[in-house]
């Protein structure tokens, strides 16, 4: 048997299940490579990898994934600013991550991004269902917004909602616990409570990611409590967490405390600027 074959075996069991199916490859094949070589069978190894999968994504998403539908209301509301906040309210209340930021969608980006506005280039790691709040984010007219997740359909959807957001971009799937090699930079680079998830994949990929993100500021926020709403003194260990994680890069950073997030604007002192020296 060929070394590869236990592997593209995983990946075809795992995206067998509909639950899976529109994970990128790239990343099923990154956590099986590691579970094929520490688990005792096969059978294991794809049954972890799905519960890492679980872990990072599938938890968080709709049990009815509605993309045709949620596209057509954004189109009937291109056109009408008032209109379309509704339509992405609306579409942002049916994930549990963006669900959650809802309370504090008017005042977050306000508050954490207003003093770098406009901003003219964004990258949204992780996204979910984020892009959809570009309406309440400081961007220029004339924005470009790059998205990124391991949901192929989801990003096929982000992908078409761009312009109807009245943003230039792309949208693309892709692992990004190996990192952001290849990608554009960006004036602004957006990672919302995307560390833990990542870090139930690869325990050491946040700080390789920090490092390999093309812009001069990276917004950081982590969760103040659990999917199922209990708090346990994250806010405290989410702060120390971060702290470690930028002990030795000699950014700066402001923290935010925020009624269901907790938020840390990052400045990459070494990163590319598209400023024009701001």
């Amino acid at each position: 048997m060929k070394a590869e074959e236990p592997l593209e075996e995983l990946v075809v069991a795992v995206r067998a299940s509909s639950k899976y199916s529109a994970v990128c490859t790239e990343l099923i094949r990154n956590i099986g490579r590691r579970e094929l070589a520490t688990r005792h069978s096969p059978k294991e190894a794809i049954k972890e990898t799905k519960n890492k999968l679980h872990q990072v994504g599938a938890a968080y998403m709709p049990t009815r994934l509605q993309y045709e539908r949620w596209e057509h209301e954004l189109r009937q509301a291109q056109g009408n600013p008032e209109a379309l906040k509704a339509a992405c309210r609306q579409i942002l209340s049916q994930h549990a991550s963006t669900r959650e930021r809802l309370p504090i969608l008017d005042s977050l980006y306000a508050r954490t991004l207003g003093d770098l506005a406009p901003i003219h280039s964004l990258m949204d790691i992780a996204c979910g269902f984020n892009p959809l709040a570009a309406p309440w984010m400081p961007l220029a007219e004339d924005a470009r917004y790059a998205a990124y997740d391991i949901y192929e359909d989801l990003i096929g959807f982000v992908g078409r909602c761009l312009p109807v957001l009245g943003l230039v971009g792309q949208a693309q799937a892709r692992d990004v616990t190996v990192g952001l090699a290849g990608v554009p930079a960006a004036d602004v680079a957006l990672l919302l409570k995307a560390i833990p998830c990542l870090e139930q994949i690869d325990k050491l990929c946040a700080g390789t990611l920090l490092d390999s993100i093309p812009a001069h500021y990276v917004l950081v926020s982590f969760p103040v409590h659990s999917l199922g709403g209990a708090a346990r003194q994250m806010r405290e260990h989410y702060a120390a967490h971060l702290r470690e994680l930028l002990q030795d890069k000699g950014w700066n950073y402001q923290q935010y405390d925020l009624e269901s997030e907790l938020a840390f604007l990052c400045e990459k002192p070494d990163a590319p600027s598209l400023y024009g020296g701001v």
